[in-house]
């Protein structure tokens, strides 16, 4: 009668009650948590190891529960990093939206997700292109990092997914008249604006983007020779402080030294007016860290002027041997004075 009083409320009958106790004691016994036998066993203890093991298992079940939707989480990540750059923001949400476009990927629990459904994830939002394949695996494993850091799950899922190798093409350098070619266009005075462009471009291996954003006012130290790559003006968010050599040359020459407005233009004009309407991406990176290879020889020193966290991608990408160590690389740099 009593036990039929106390579950007057719960849906459950006594006789079910009574069968999940047993079923509980058995499971109990099995584990090695009690032993059934002897009549030192007293019933405050069975009851007293029942409310640990309860409590213990409502905390492992509210737990589990307290996740998020994919769709939700990922946004949510999205929205944590407002602070970043527009075209790093507008990447973030390009890439969210190819991912939720796979059929059921949306309403999945984040903390339900397995590596396979993630790998097999990335092959259908991102099929046929490496390229976009790592950059949507490094964007998923940033929304179950922040899903982990909100506790939406348990671990980083992503982590078992390895990163296609990255398969790096030799940019071949310009040639010493492709870059004689490029400085005699830029002394002409309607190139006269680009001048300190191409010369952060082409001897401190600036990235075009960066330079851009670089105010000479306030990001170039002249008295130190040093250019200042704040990370808000940073392509991967870093700082670095990169040498201005040629900085005397530099400011011998006539005119004002500025980063123009309207920058692309007059960079694709500067180009078609010393003959290579053709251009190779980053080749003036890469010119500048093939010279700077084969004259100082110190690649932990263009590692840190180039912004890279090792020196795995100067040796497979940017250490050219077609520049060399003879005549050209001295010319290349005996043109800025150095």
């Amino acid at each position: 009668m009593i036990a039929k009083a106390l579950l007057k409320d719960v849906p459950v009958t006594v006789e079910a009650a009574a069968r999940m106790m047993l079923e509980f004691k058995e499971e109990l016994t099995a584990s090695g948590f009690w032993s059934s036998g002897g009549e030192e066993t007293r019933g405050d203890e069975f009851i007293a190891l029942m409310r640990r093991v309860f409590r213990a298992g409502l905390e492992v079940v509210r737990h589990a529960e307290k996740t998020v939707s994919f769709e939700e989480a990922a946004w949510a990540s999205v929205e944590a990093r407002r602070d970043r750059r527009a075209v790093t923001q507008r990447d973030l949400r390009t890439y969210v939206r190819r991912m939720l476009r796979v059929e059921g990927v949306a309403e999945r629990p984040l903390r339900a997700m397995s590596a396979e459904e993630c790998r097999e994830l990335l092959e259908r939002a991102f099929a046929g292109s490496m390229h976009a394949y790592r950059k949507g695996r490094a964007i998923l494993h940033s929304v179950f990092a922040y899903g982990f850091r909100r506790e939406w799950c348990d671990a980083n899922p992503v982590d078992r997914i390895e990163s296609p190798r990255v398969r790096e093409r030799e940019i071949r350098p310009l040639s010493t008249s492709e870059v004689n070619r490029l400085l005699e266009a830029a002394a002409r005075p309607e190139h006269a604006p680009m001048r300190l462009s191409l010369h952060l471009m082409l001897y401190c291996g600036i990235r075009p983007a960066e330079v851009r954003r670089l105010n000479p006012e306030t990001d170039i130290d002249w008295q130190g020779h040093q250019v200042i790559v704040r990370p808000e003006r940073s392509k991967t968010g870093g700082g670095r402080l990169v040498p201005l050599r040629g900085a005397r040359k530099l400011l011998q020459m006539r005119g004002p030294l500025m980063i123009p407005r309207n920058w692309e233009r007059r960079w694709g004009a500067l180009r078609r007016s010393a003959g290579l309407p053709e251009w190779r991406a980053d080749v003036l990176r890469h010119t500048f860290a093939s010279n700077h290879a084969a004259y100082f020889r110190n690649l932990p020193a263009l590692q840190v002027e180039m912004g890279h966290r090792d020196l795995s991608l100067l040796s497979s990408r940017y250490v050219n041997p077609q520049c060399g160590a003879g005549q050209s690389v001295r010319a290349f740099w005996r043109a800025i004075g150095e």
